[in-house]
């Protein structure tokens, strides 16, 4: 299914899809054809779904014209130190 296809389908709402295929060009990876998985009304449950994808899954709003993704090869990890 092509994005803006599920764009027309759920206006102004957050969506969970599987990415099917894909390119990337200068460290950002465009999305060509999605699966989608489900419509999520509440932004809440839209950022708990989002923290929990794996693989090929995400969450994005279909306000958004395109699906790109900025790829990052060495993210920063922060982490708090307990004090002992």
């Amino acid at each position: 299914m092509q994005w803006q296809e599920v764009r027309n389908i759920y206006p102004h709402q957050y969506v969970l899809l599987e990415i099917l295929t894909s390119h990337t060009k200068d460290n950002v990876q465009y999305v060509d054809e999605v699966a989608l998985v489900r419509a999520i009304q509440d932004p809440d449950e839209a950022t708990k779904e989002l923290f929990k994808c794996k693989d090929n899954n995400i969450v994005y709003h279909t306000g958004q014209e395109k699906i790109t993704i900025e790829i990052r090869h060495n993210p920063l990890y922060r982490s708090r130190r307990h004090a002992d």
